[in-house]
């Protein structure tokens, strides 16, 4: 076989395509269903004219894919960095569509973005971009349309401006046209948590299939934004041991674990974890090989390719970024007999409890953070089982048996309904 381009091997939409392949050749799927499943709804390019705070203009390119409404609206965040993609986009868009559907929540999956640097973006500037992307989206988007959501760079505030241009254009206050928002204005409690905290569900149950003990298990997290450093606080909560943490500006480590709380106030005060005390530096891709019982790659995609899947010491790979492993690096994962949860399952909290937000905003009442808590502990670990079962049926690892649950349960939904004609 000629080696694969390593371009082509870091391709969002070709792992996310081969995948899809693998899946649907083995539920032996019509091929006219088939084609509908593999193609995205609708994808939009917008051109986004922005006034610079110095009087210049500028034109940020931004996208929203829909991959599909078939099981309920689409779903899936907002993303804003320089190197987005359109490939990047539909292959999100197409991973939101089966997460959902393997937590069995009524959406169906879409992704945005919009091509730049925030960080050489001022607030009033980022506003202004935020708002005339809204704008030219506006007639996809709406609670029963398309909910959007934080995702790369974004947050509550971006989501506050999204919520309030859409109002203004429908002339009511209508909270539920996104999620992630703040508290104060229809956000749910439990939410910025949420992926982290359905990362550790899922490693909780991980480690009971296969009978290793929780205390004390050591976990290697690269990335320490909202789901790292969420995972890592739960999960050092629960006597988890992190005994290595790393960052864009590199990684550090201690056998003995590293205390949580104390690192996130550090870096909350010095912008890095770099220097944190009692830990040593390391390199930051050397942290992914280090000996461990969990790694947790919660940063960005194509950070465990064919080139490393190999030297992965790790017994459990949680999922917690989307795509973080090439469809070049699963083969070699499961001949090293790495368990492996993969993203659609294991980072499927935040959209769980996205889904929760969305149905609080419906219908004006909203939950305390037990209430919150308890449900989404519930859908991640019938969820996880779920595929596990659909694993020991079909005879296929977990990332195939996710799959595969994930596309029979839209392909379901579509044969109900019928095509339109």
């Amino acid at each position: 076989m000629p080696a694969v381009s390593p371009d082509y091997e870091k391709n969002a939409w070709a792992s996310q395509s081969a995948r899809f392949e693998e899946a649907a050749a083995l539920l032996d799927l019509d091929e006219g269903l088939t084609k509908i499943l593999r193609t995205p709804t609708r994808e939009i390019t917008v051109a986004i004219p922005v006034q610079l705070d110095d009087g210049r203009l500028e034109v940020f390119t931004g996208y929203r894919v829909q991959h599909s409404i078939a099981r309920g609206p689409a779903k899936g965040g907002i993303r804003y960095a320089p190197d987005v993609t359109l490939d990047e986009v539909k292959a999100l868009a197409s991973w939101m569509t089966w997460k959902c559907a393997v937590v069995n929540i009524p959406f169906g999956g879409a992704k945005g973005g919009i091509i730049c640097d925030p960080m050489q973006l001022s607030p009033f500037e980022l506003e202004r971009m935020t708002r005339r992307y809204t704008a030219e989206i506006l007639e996809f988007i709406g609670p029963e349309r398309d909910v959007p959501a934080p995702d790369v760079n974004t947050d509550e505030q971006v989501m506050a401006w999204v919520m309030d241009t859409y109002s203004m254009h429908t002339r009511q206050t209508t909270t539920a046209v996104v999620t992630g928002k703040p508290i104060d204005l229809g956000g749910s409690r439990g939410r910025r948590e949420a992926t982290g905290r359905g990362c550790m569900i899922v490693c909780n149950e991980a480690l009971k299939k296969l009978g290793m003990a929780q205390a004390g298990a050591r976990v290697v997290i690269q990335g320490f934004g909202n789901v790292g450093s969420m995972a890592a606080q739960q999960m050092a909560a629960h006597g988890y041991k992190i005994i290595s943490v790393s960052t864009i500006d590199g990684a550090i480590y201690n056998s003995q674990g590293l205390d949580i709380p104390a690192l996130i106030a550090y870096r909350a005060k010095h912008k890095t974890i770099l220097g944190f005390p009692e830990a040593e530096q390391i390199d930051a891709q050397e942290a992914l090989l280090l000996d461990c019982d969990i790694l947790l790659p919660a940063a960005t995609e194509n950070q465990i390719t064919s080139h490393n899947a190999g030297k992965i010491k790790a017994k459990i790979l949680c999922e917690g970024a989307n795509g973080p492993t090439t469809a070049d690096a699963d083969p070699i994962l499961r001949e090293n007999g790495v368990f492996v949860i993969p993203d659609i399952m294991a980072n499927a909290g935040g959209v769980t409890v996205s889904y929760f937000e969305w149905v609080q905003d419906r219908q004006g009442y909203f939950w305390n953070a037990d209430l919150v808590n308890n449900r989404l502990q519930q859908i991640m670990t019938e969820s996880f089982h779920d595929v596990l079962h659909y694993a020991e049926k079909h005879k296929v690892h977990n990332r195939t048996a996710a799959y595969m649950l994930a596309i029979d349960r839209v392909a379901f939904a579509i044969k109900l309904r019928g095509i339109y004609a």
